[in-house]
């Protein structure tokens, strides 16, 4: 079915989660299950790996995965399966490729302004 990520805002800030075994910060997401929609599959991922709750506001198909533009509604709860951070700028250490960062940020960040 594909996988999807969030960038999730909470005021000027994104949520990202450090996943150990990647030794790196990414953004909280996953494996979209079947019968389930990209934006359902953020929601759980995010709740699942980082404990926020996230309300999405616009989506994005990167062709080899779906990125959410999200607000972050609340959180953290506790017994989440990864420690989370918020960020104001990409921090040094990335599972994965900074260049897709570069642009997804700024267009989720865009897109989360206009929802609200």
């Amino acid at each position: 079915m594909g996988t999807a990520y969030a960038v999730a805002f909470d005021g000027d800030r994104f949520l990202m989660v450090w996943h150990p075994r990647r030794g790196g910060w990414e953004m909280p997401g996953g494996h979209v299950e079947p019968g389930e929609t990209v934006e359902d599959a953020v929601i759980r991922e995010t709740a699942e790996e980082a404990g926020y709750r996230i309300r999405v506001v616009a989506t994005r198909d990167l062709g080899d995965c779906h990125v959410c533009a999200a607000a972050v509604v609340g959180g953290p709860e506790a017994g989440c399966e990864m420690e989370s951070g918020l960020f104001g700028e990409l921090p040094d250490e990335l599972s994965f490729d900074r260049g897709e960062y570069e642009d997804t940020v700024p267009w989720a960040r865009s897109a989360v302004t206009r929802a609200l």
